[in-house]
């Protein structure tokens, strides 16, 4: 059952993290919610704040969005319209990434990275030294128990849910298509009908996560996701 605190802080929460990380082992911290419920800002400033404690090349941010379909395979398999629905992310290929990150045997890990100015993933985009003890991965899905998903969860040492308010998150996804290009009615109904079925998807699995992170809490961190 998920646990939230109102009165949860921000050094908290990275005091949180940096714990995971038990006799050296590596930990990999899950970061799940909604579209534009703050789960990239919440990631991003952890690991700004943990590595500005240091060592060097101690924390690294993995995001899940990497794992996104290109797409050219959307249009293949008549998804395209569905974009960031569960079944139009390679599942399987971030659990893979996840299990390698946990064996911990390589000297550097390349993990695929996603640019939001042309909607694609890029191979090979963001490096993970041996010397990363903690990762942070956002994601959308990181919860839900389906055939799909299923592996993702066990290779995770936890997941903390953003739980942002509905009205704050849709202005936020709103104000994020237009900014990378949508026109505003375009935004609007991607916002309330593709992204909100799967906001419905994600929302459910609340309850699974170990901490859910408050919408005051969210609210005070950095700028609106991107």
């Amino acid at each position: 059952m998920a646990r939230s605190a109102e009165d949860l802080t921000f050094d908290a929460l990275v005091r949180r993290a940096r714990d995971l990380v038990k006799g050296g082992r590596r930990a990999i911290l899950g970061i799940a919610g909604a579209p534009a419920a703050g789960k990239t800002t919440l990631a991003e400033e952890l690991v700004a704040a943990i590595a500005a404690q240091g060592p060097a090349g101690w924390v690294a941010h993995v995001p899940m969005d990497g794992f996104h379909l290109a797409d050219v395979e959307l249009e293949r398999l008549g998804n395209r319209d569905r974009k960031g629905a569960p079944d139009t992310f390679d599942a399987l290929g971030y659990a893979a990434l996840l299990r390698r990150l946990h064996e911990d045997t390589d000297d550097i890990v390349y993990a695929p990275g996603f640019e939001r100015v042309i909607e694609q993933p890029i191979a090979g985009a963001i490096p993970v030294p041996r010397s990363a003890r903690l990762i942070v991965s956002e994601g959308n899905y990181l919860l839900v128990d389906d055939e799909r998903w299923t592996k993702v969860r066990p290779l995770l040492d936890e997941i903390w849910y953003t739980d942002l308010d509905r009205e704050s998150r849709l202005d936020r996804l709103i104000a994020r298509h237009v900014r990378f290009g949508k026109e505003q009615q375009a935004a609007v109904a991607w916002a309330t009908g593709t992204d909100e079925r799967n906001a419905a998807v994600i929302e459910a699995t609340r309850d699974r996560a170990d901490l859910l992170v408050p919408a005051s809490l969210i609210r005070g961190l950095g700028t609106p996701p991107s």
